[in-house]
């Protein structure tokens, strides 16, 4: 069976189902990316094709409809992507919050979408190089993914030489990883410092209030707009006053909700009321 040649009306219902069950929008262009990732959950539940695998979800196979939809989620990244936006993380967006914070001496950060877990432990190691914990700070670093395997993945924290080449540099894999077995592990002082769960966009984000930086980094893009909207004003309602919310560099800021303001000369960084007396660095 060619990627393209999903039978009369299956690539329809898979995109409906989709977009249902995620947000995410599966354009026909994708057809030959959805064949492959639907391969490894046909063989995972024992069907002969991928028409039978549909057959079976028509007939409310709920577990394997869900199965489907994470096959279909966007689980690239890699640690510290997106270099410029991590400096400015550091040298501009946490500091400011740290002189904010400092009689509470409380963060609370999310990394929302974090696939296999890059994004969430290269926050953790910017917090940890800043020595907040050790300084008395409570540091809540929530990371959530709607991929139940990319979950588990993020939290055994286990990674490839070919992962961890991928934007860490030596100095930071000697102090926050050590090798197993051909692989590399985060270390207990990192991993105290993350929390994982499962979480759709589209599900209330009431479990979620007064977080200081939200991270939805380039992700908002697989979704229409009527969703994009909706996910960003919930993500705005998620945050303190004077938030920060961070997309993807190359993502357009246009959506982003009333009463943001851009980070001065930094892409995709936004904050929730004016930036007064913030200086581009």
């Amino acid at each position: 069976m060619a990627p393209d040649d999903f039978e009369h009306g299956d690539f329809e219902y898979l995109a409906r189902l989709v977009h249902r069950h995620s947000g995410l929008v599966l354009r026909h262009d994708r057809a030959a990316m959805a064949y492959r990732r639907l391969m490894p959950v046909m063989h995972r539940y024992g069907f002969r094709d991928i028409h039978a695998l549909i057959d079976d979800i028509r007939l409310g196979h709920a577990a394997l409809g869900e199965a489907v939809t994470e096959a279909m989620a966007v689980n690239e990244t890699s640690f510290f992507r997106d270099p410029d936006q991590y400096r400015r993380l550091k040298t501009q967006v946490l500091t400011h919050l740290i002189a904010a914070r400092g009689p509470q001496k409380r963060l609370r950060l999310w990394s929302a979408a974090c696939a296999s877990g890059q994004e969430a432990w290269s926050l953790a190691i910017l917090l940890d190089e800043l020595d907040l914990v050790r300084r008395g700070w409570h540091i809540e670093l929530i990371a959530t993914d709607l991929c139940a395997a990319a979950i588990a993945r993020a939290q055994a924290g286990r990674y490839s030489a070919f992962e961890i080449q991928r934007g860490l540099g030596a100095d930071r894999l000697a102090r926050y990883f050590r090798a197993e077995d051909g692989e590399w592990t985060v270390n207990g002082a990192l991993r105290a410092m993350v929390r994982f769960r499962r979480f759709n966009l589209l599900d209330s984000f009431g479990w979620l209030d007064e977080a200081d930086v939200v991270l939805c980094r380039n992700v908002l893009m697989y979704f229409d707009a009527a969703n994009r909207i909706q996910i960003l004003e919930r993500m705005s309602g998620a945050l303190a006053a004077d938030g920060v919310l961070i997309l993807g560099e190359s993502e357009n800021g246009e959506l982003v909700p009333p009463g943001f303001h851009a980070w001065p000369a930094a892409s995709g960084i936004y904050r929730r009321g004016r930036p007064a007396g913030l200086k581009a660095n």
